[in-house]
């Protein structure tokens, strides 16, 4: 009696790329030519409206371009947004990959995958990103003309290592959110227009890809609040009526106390325009880098 061979099915065999430098390069050339187009002055505009909660948009440009013209939209780009863009983007792009291949093998959904990309790429950078965010918050509330150095020195001189993180809590619960908001919606919404245009096997190409990232960076604002609290967290301004202890709860009030629910929105349509740019630049861009490696 004969036997026949076992017939092997089709399926696909997941392909770990090898961790390299250039997967580190492609994550900090992405975030620094997102920062230094559009993603600067989409964050000073941001920034200037949650800070001054009071503003309208048209009050808040004028203050922008009152303090260096065009270049006031550039505020803080160099060093801090530099700094702070190479380091986030070879980061992410580090987590993500990796993230995602380790819960893509065992099994995990793509959408648990990008979250769990997001997540880890959140924690990873709070180390790099806090203080350049605390400083730069800073000197865009100072009406002096102290260097930037200068400022973050006087912060740690002043309150150490607690001071130059202050507001970390908001900015982990932010960043969080954020990317894994961003990852985790792209790829989702990626799916469904896939299906949509191609059918249940289609391939994405650069339209799929540009209008998932389009729609993820603008639902994932949602977590605006916290970048609200976050601002105040970190503001340097003394004003009357501000506690001189900043946590969590107690900025939470102050904001509502002053603004109300509308206060926690602030800089909200800035804020969309960033997510969106962002999430073309860091997803759409970087799937499409990454294939290339």
């Amino acid at each position: 009696m004969s036997t026949s061979p076992l017939t092997k099915t089709n399926v696909p065999v997941l392909e770990k790329k090898p961790i390299s430098y250039q997967t580190l390069l492609l994550g900090a050339g992405l975030n620094m030519f997102e920062t230094s187009t559009l993603g600067q002055p989409f964050e000073v505009m941001k920034t200037q409206m949650a800070a001054n909660r009071g503003q309208s948009m048209a009050d808040g440009l004028k203050a922008i371009y009152s303090r260096g013209g065009i270049f006031g939209f550039y505020q803080g780009l160099i060093p801090w947004a530099w700094i702070e863009a190479s380091t986030k983007g070879a980061v992410l792009l580090f987590t993500a990959s990796e993230i995602e291949y380790r819960a893509a093998a065992a099994g995990a959904s793509p959408f648990l995958v990008s979250m769990g990309g997001g997540i880890a790429q959140a924690y990873s950078t709070m180390g790099f990103c806090t203080f350049m965010k605390t400083v730069e918050v800073t000197r865009q509330k100072s009406a002096g003309n102290e260097s930037t150095f200068k400022i973050a020195g006087d912060i740690f001189k002043k309150e150490g290592i607690a001071g130059i993180n202050k507001g970390v809590n908001a900015v982990a619960l932010r960043q969080c959110t954020n990317w894994a908001s961003r990852f985790g919606i792209a790829r989702f919404a990626q799916d469904a227009i896939v299906k949509k245009r191609h059918g249940e096997h289609g391939a994405a190409d650069v339209i799929d890809k540009a209008s998932a990232s389009i729609i993820a960076g603008a639902l994932s604002c949602w977590n605006q609040p916290l970048e609200v609290i976050r601002v105040e967290m970190q503001s340097q301004l003394k004003t009357v009526g501000r506690p001189e202890k900043m946590g969590l709860w107690t900025t939470t009030k102050y904001i509502y106390s002053n603004n109300g629910i509308v206060g926690f929105y602030r800089g909200l349509v800035p804020r969309i325009g960033l997510g969106i740019w962002q999430t073309l630049v860091m997803v759409a861009l970087g799937d499409y880098f990454r294939a290339k490696l």
